[in-house]
């Protein structure tokens, strides 16, 4: 197959350093290496992967339409795309680290199948599911 795997998704933000504290303080992805690309922002990652690219939504759209590159509308929501979804390992630490930032999720329990999950919108509505699987 000529794709073989998801690399990383991008977040247009008004505040990239409150996207950043959200996946880095209260997911626990971790700060990494980002080249100077133009515009404002931070790379994520899980393991070696930079999974998850923030950029200051005006500084990227000047950068992209400099370069003749389409960009997406701003929308509420999500648009087309409804969540992404990560595997986790521990469904008490993140509950935890939630409930300390004093953030609202949705669990949901799904038992015959060995699954847990934690669903959560980040600082741009964007939905998140967290998995925990047990049967894997």
């Amino acid at each position: 197959m000529p794709i073989d795997r998801m690399e990383h998704f991008l977040v247009l933000t008004d505040d990239i350093d409150a996207t950043r504290r959200f996946y880095r303080d209260v997911l626990g992805f971790r700060d990494g290496a980002r080249p100077d690309l133009g515009f404002p922002g931070y790379w994520l990652y899980l393991g070696e992967t930079p999974v998850i690219h923030i950029a200051d939504f005006a500084a990227y759209t000047a950068h992209s339409n400099r370069l003749g590159i389409p960009v997406t509308r701003p929308a509420i929501g999500t648009g087309p795309l409804d969540h992404v979804a990560f595997n986790g390992s521990n469904y008490e630490e993140i509950a935890a680290r939630l409930q300390q930032h004093g953030l609202a999720y949705h669990p949901h329990d799904s038992p015959a199948i060995g699954l847990r999950q934690i669903f959560i919108e980040d600082p741009n509505g964007l939905k998140l599911e967290l998995n925990f699987w047990s049967k894997r």
